[in-house]
């Protein structure tokens, strides 16, 4: 059985990269979700005027990976304090958000969201949005990936933003969750 998630946490190489080091995650695709412009470009979607968010689409086995693990590792991989925003990437577009497939999905990610302002691990408040997933648009196939793709064969990054943002989040993964990464 193959279930789906959708999350929004800045820019999609990152969120991405990282949802693919979870063991019973079978695909992640980056794309975007949340505006009002039919089959949005890369370029539209970065000028902050289409609605939309940079999101990743995951497809994975719920015997394997439970919903509630999804949601640790997408609020340990970004912050869901800042507005419209993540490190460098500034605008609407980069906003922390759950996009629900169905009503338990919903109650799962409104539960912990509570539970982490409840917590006080931040210095302010949770601001992500719950949204119900109208629909998802699949990015460019550049985008797809991207992290994985700007490897050389002797395993180094050749892209600077993917040196500096997207390789520590992985690697934050496969410390924190090296119970249910790929090894």
């Amino acid at each position: 059985m193959t279930a789906k998630a959708t999350f929004g946490g800045g820019c999609f190489w990152c969120i991405e990269a990282a949802f693919k080091e979870l063991e019973g995650v079978s695909s992640v695709t980056s794309g975007y979700a949340g505006g009002d412009v039919e089959d949005p470009s890369y370029r539209q979607v970065c000028s902050g005027r289409t609605g939309h968010a940079e999101v990743v689409r995951i497809e994975y086995d719920p015997d394997v990976v439970a919903y509630e693990d999804l949601l640790e590792v997408f609020f340990t991989v970004h912050d869901p304090t800042q507005l419209n925003r993540q490190g460098p990437d500034v605008g609407s577009q980069y906003r922390s958000v759950v996009l629900y497939h169905d009503e338990k999905q919903r109650e799962l990610a409104s539960e912990y969201i509570d539970a982490l302002d409840k917590e006080g691990g931040y210095d302010d408040p949770v601001i992500t949005e719950l949204e119900r997933l109208d629909t998802f648009w699949r990015a460019e196939e550049k985008h797809q990936d991207y992290f994985e793709k700007q490897h050389t064969d002797d395993g180094n990054i050749t892209d600077a933003y993917c040196q500096v943002h997207v390789a520590p989040k992985v690697e934050k993964v496969r410390e924190k969750f090296k119970d249910r990464a790929h090894l």
